[in-house]
């Protein structure tokens, strides 16, 4: 591990390590140990009490966050001519299909979401593996395979999110920017707790939420009491 800068001593210095935060606590002081230049976002991290290796364990969904996440979100709209009007109405950055297939067969993937219709996906298949990895896949999990293609642009740009447990039994994701008052930071961060709670497997034994974590980019994390929440 490399030596801690004066302001990564100054920040961990602030946090009792001894101490489980409240949301509300942690929410203003993620705020007050970020040093950073830029608006540095705001990051959940949940560990669950489940075997993701087990289908009927596996915890996946989509939260609209109330306050939005503050990201620009890039979203590209897999559409068939007669969706591409609604789709750029709703905000899309990027529609249309065949230009976008071969481009994204050539490398191309400068975007954060795509949403596409049931009658497109059968073209997606043979671009799983550049897609998969970088999480850009659409799936009808995540509303982002629909006919209602404007309602899904349009959340997306409002800030709902998708969430999946790791292999380790983890949750990450961005909730925030530190920019946000804290009590906005809360309730976001809230909104996902909640909803990773009603998520809970009926298979799932023993302790649900083992560990939450709250940090922005370049700040040591924050311990917030899972029995709280």
């Amino acid at each position: 591990m490399g030596k801690l800068t004066k302001k990564q001593k100054e920040a961990r210095a602030l946090i009792d390590s001894s101490k489980l935060y409240s949301l509300t606590e942690a929410a203003a002081l993620v705020k007050e140990i970020t040093k950073s230049n830029f608006d540095a976002s705001v990051d959940l991290a949940v560990r669950l009490g489940v075997d993701p290796r087990k289908a009927n364990q596996m915890v996946r969904g989509v939260v609209s966050l109330p306050h939005g996440t503050g990201k620009d979100v890039r979203v590209l709209a897999l559409v068939t001519p007669d969706k591409e009007a609604e789709a750029k109405e709703a905000g899309a950055d990027y529609v249309g299909l065949d230009e976008y297939l071969d481009k994204i067969k050539s490398g191309w993937t400068d975007v954060d979401v795509i949403i596409t219709m049931p009658a497109v996906m059968g073209k997606l298949g043979p671009l799983g593996r550049v897609l998969g990895p970088r999480g850009l896949m659409p799936n009808p999990k995540t509303g982002t395979v629909t006919m209602d293609v404007a309602k899904a642009v349009t959340e997306v740009k409002s800030g709902k999110i998708d969430f999946k447990v790791d292999k380790a039994g983890n949750v990450h994701a961005a909730i925030a920017k530190v920019s946000f008052e804290a009590d906005k930071i809360a309730d976001n961060a809230k909104e996902l707790l909640d909803t990773l709670n009603r998520m809970k497997p009926a298979a799932a034994k023993g302790v649900y939420m083992k560990s939450v974590h709250i940090s922005s980019t370049m700040s040591p994390s924050i311990p917030l009491d899972p029995k709280a929440i």
